[in-house]
């Protein structure tokens, strides 16, 4: 099992619907989802999903999906 010290970094995607909610996601984490009023407001509420995900991945065994890594790329266009 892996475990991780300190924070770490999913990526999540965040959209608002046709009711005007704010809807974040994590695809790493299937089923992962959460919402809110605002923009700040979801993304604050997903982040709390992931934690309790991964809380219960850890207590059953599971294996718990690696943190991203990236780098941004600059291109001329």
């Amino acid at each position: 099992m892996i475990r991780f010290m300190g924070a770490t970094r999913y990526r999540v995607t965040i959209e608002q619907d046709e009711d005007g909610i704010f809807v974040a996601q994590c695809p790493v984490l299937p089923g992962c989802v959460s919402q809110g009023k605002t923009r700040a407001e979801a993304l604050a509420n997903i982040s709390d999903a992931i934690s309790g995900y991964l809380a219960s991945l850890a207590k059953h065994g599971e294996p718990i999906p690696l943190p991203i890594t990236e780098e941004v790329v600059e291109v001329a266009v």
